[in-house]
């Protein structure tokens, strides 16, 4: 009997880029072999050169990408002397491709229906279209695909707005599907929906590559795994075999990166962060499979921050509508970590805006210090401010990218009246907390790394001193043993300033691992609350039980 023929086949492949100091590597010497009905994983921090690779297979490494090998064939065809029109050939009827967010992948300006009848090229006509598009939805398990094919992308939840994605890569039924990170900054209900949709594309007889730097999805759907580091391949073998005897330090650093129940009140990267930039080389730890335990924090369970008692809030000119919180109470003490969780939709994004006084409550009150934050309108609260700082997802965003790293974080120090020489030391101070050294100072936001500049987003939170922090979804886009430092940061300074920590967050490792309690949040309201590992380790309520078995494990 013949061994079947690799789908994928490439040895020694190389991509480089020009710079102004001459070409740059960023892969070299990768071979990848892929089989029908297999699924593969390249698995990897930023720049380490999984991504260009994906691009690669399909023609779109780049404009001025050099792409060379000693063997690059896609179904047994060589492909490394592909013009345009012979990759666009390929792509949709022999591969798909399906990117991390379909908001910015979908054309906003076209209905689901339209970019479907795209996918399908020119063969069939448009009542065959239809029919398929129908089909296709639904294979994909979106529910009433009528109404769906006549929506734009914005008018699609996220889960929904990836099945569609999913949809339009699958819909000429290539026999290769490539999915570049499809389930970062997903909702664990949503994730979950993806990955066993992937896995049943791989049933029915896709092969699969998937490209992520989460080790957890990667257990759940790949058999063979790949670790790329800085454009080079580390470790390869049988996933399982890798994930539970990895021989490469980097590997068991991914692995031990991960926020887990185990890892509360340790480090999760080797060792503290120098000065400049994050750890890129592998840093021993003190022993193998030990871990660095944290400062312990000083709670004061007896004097409470944060007071939020019944409030709701509902959105529009109804007062009929559903409430986007209804009737949320809560405490947060000194010193103490609340994580808040739940899918998209439920509530937290607005708790916390209603926290931090951009968004007025139209029941209930928040009191902060003892003062009735709600009620106060905003000339009485502006000279409170300093004392509530946010820590927002997107910090780049968040930045306005005029300002160098001096001027973000001392703007931050505006309400409490630091300036002159003084504000210098102040910023100086808090860099050095964030292990970010002078030569910062003149750095602008493009310049920074994204774990750079979440370490300038703490520093500028912290520099007020404040009592409160505020941190939505802050680590959600990071990689995981960046976001393990910042982790790591954020839990080294909320001990050493004593400060409050209200996390906002979709992914339950990271809450479990940070906070000291959780509530659960569902359409609007509390489902379940209480000491973070009483409510993990026993769920009473079954969405919070849903939520728990949604997450992805290590496999």
């Amino acid at each position: 009997m013949n061994s079947p023929r690799p789908f994928l086949y490439i040895r020694n492949l190389t991509i480089r880029f020009p710079g102004p100091n001459g070409p740059t590597e960023v892969v070299r010497g990768l071979d990848l072999t892929v089989y029908p009905g297999e699924s593969v994983a390249l698995v990897g921090e930023s720049g380490s050169g999984k991504s260009v690779t994906a691009r690669a297979l399909i023609g779109l490494a780049g404009t001025y990408a050099d792409v060379k090998a000693d063997v690059f064939e896609i179904n047994g065809e060589d492909v490394l002397q592909y013009r345009e029109r012979d990759w666009r050939r390929l792509r949709g009827s022999k591969i798909g491709f399906v990117l991390q967010d379909a908001l910015v992948s979908l054309d906003p300006l076209r209905r689901i229906g339209q970019q479907l009848s795209d996918a399908f090229g020119e063969r069939q006509d448009l009542p065959a279209k239809y029919d398929r598009s129908l089909d296709i939805l639904q294979s994909v398990g979106i529910k009433d695909p009528e109404r769906r094919l006549s929506q734009y992308p914005h008018q699609l939840s996220g889960g929904l707005r990836q099945r569609a994605l999913i949809a339009t890569a699958i819909a000429q039924q290539p026999s290769l599907v490539i999915a570049d990170e499809p389930t970062t900054a997903l909702d664990v209900t949503v994730q979950r929906q993806v990955l066993d949709l992937l896995k049943q594309r791989q049933r029915a007889g896709n092969t699969l590559l998937i490209i992520s730097h989460d080790l957890s999805v990667v257990s759940q759907l790949a058999d063979q795994v790949l670790v790329m580091r800085n454009g080079e391949v580390v470790e390869q073998g049988k996933t399982a075999e890798v994930l539970s005897g990895p021989s490469h330090p980097y590997t068991r650093q991914l692995l031990d990166a991960i926020p887990t129940a185990s890892s509360r009140g340790y480090r999760l990267s080797p060792v503290a962060l120098e000065h400049s930039d994050e750890i890129s080389l592998i840093a021993p730890a003190a022993a193998p499979n030990v871990r660095i335990a944290l400062p312990q924090k000083q709670i004061d369970a007896g004097r409470h921050v944060l007071v939020v008692d019944r409030l709701q809030k509902r959105y529009g000119r109804s007062t009929t509508g559903p409430l986007a919180v209804n009737n949320v109470s809560f405490e947060l003490a000194a010193g103490e970590a609340l994580g808040i969780v739940g899918e998209s939709g439920s509530g937290k994004t607005t708790v916390a805006k209603m926290v931090l006084g951009l968004v007025d409550p139209d029941a209930g009150n928040v009191w902060i210090n003892g003062q009735p934050w709600s009620r106060m309108d905003e000339s009485q609260r502006r000279p409170h401010r300093a004392g509530i700082q946010l820590i927002a997802q997107d910090s780049l965003s968040s930045f306005d990218p005029r300002y160098n790293v001096e001027k973000l974080i001392g703007e931050s120090l505006d309400a409490v009246g630091i300036f002159g020489d003084n504000r210098r030391r102040r910023v100086l101070e808090v860099l050095d907390a964030v292990r970010l050294g002078p030569t910062f100072l003149n750095r602008h936001p493009r310049e920074l790394s994204g774990g750079q500049r979440q370490r300038v987003a703490i520093a500028r939170a912290f520099a007020p001193r404040p009592q409160l922090l505020v941190a939505d979804e802050p680590v959600s886009a990071l990689d995981v043993s960046i976001q393990a430092q910042v982790l790591d940061l954020l839990a080294e300074l909320q001990a050493e300033f004593g400060a409050s920590l209200l996390f906002i967050s979709h992914d339950l490792g990271v809450v479990h691992h940070l906070t000291d309690k959780v509530i659960v949040m569902k359409a609007g309201q509390v489902v379940e609350s209480g000491d973070v590992e009483k409510v993990f380790a026993g769920p009473r309520h079954s969405y919070t039980q849903e939520l728990l078995a949604a997450r992805p494990s290590l496999n």
